[in-house]
């Protein structure tokens, strides 16, 4: 079987990655943007950029599943999209935190065998909700390199009980508002 991250290359599937390798506990870490629907290919060297994409990505696998993903989806209407995408490296035992702009409230449900938990996002970053969700100091991963930041937030996160609620699916769509946008700070 090919690993996660052959599923991520060969399907050329990664995009802005900044961090893309082994960490000292895991087989594979990501950290960048992953491409849930390309862009169009205009021709054998030019392809316009992803019409979807899950952003600010943090995955970490033992060999050919994603035992951990967190990302931020700008619109719930890609979740299913992202799922059928990724459903041959996704597990029932892995750990999956979805960070949803277009979300209400939050809601931890099941699709297709897998258990999501998805969490409305406002102003912050996906990064900064797993660290608070770890319950992990800020002043104590800046020693860290990047491999450790990622076991250190996953390993921690593992044994975390999120304080979510059960929902079905059809009332985790229910969550989605469509008139919500994510504000954002800084230049134009």
């Amino acid at each position: 079987m090919a690993t996660l991250q052959d599923y991520i290359y060969s399907n050329n599937l990664q995009w802005q990655a900044t961090f893309n390798g082994k960490t000292e506990k895991y087989a594979y870490a990501y950290r960048g943007t992953l491409i849930i629907t390309p862009g169009k290919v205009m021709s054998a060297d030019k392809q316009l950029p992803p019409k979807a994409t899950a952003t600010q990505v943090v995955t970490v696998s033992k060999g050919e599943k994603m035992d951990f993903l967190a990302c931020e989806l700008s619109t719930f209407d890609f979740f299913e999209e992202f799922v059928a995408q990724y459903k041959s490296v996704l597990s029932p035992d892995g750990l999956y935190l979805l960070f949803v702009t277009d979300f209400d409230k939050d809601g931890k449900f099941v699709y297709e065998g897998l258990t999501f938990n998805a969490f409305s996002l406002d102003e912050s970053s996906v990064w900064n909700e797993l660290i608070e969700h770890a319950d992990l100091d800020k002043g104590t991963l800046k020693k860290m390199s990047a491999e450790e930041k990622i076991d250190a937030v996953f390993d921690e996160l593992k044994t975390t009980k999120l304080r979510i609620k059960d929902v079905t699916y059809e009332e985790a769509k229910a969550l989605q508002n469509s008139s919500k946008k994510r504000v954002l700070f800084g230049a134009v």
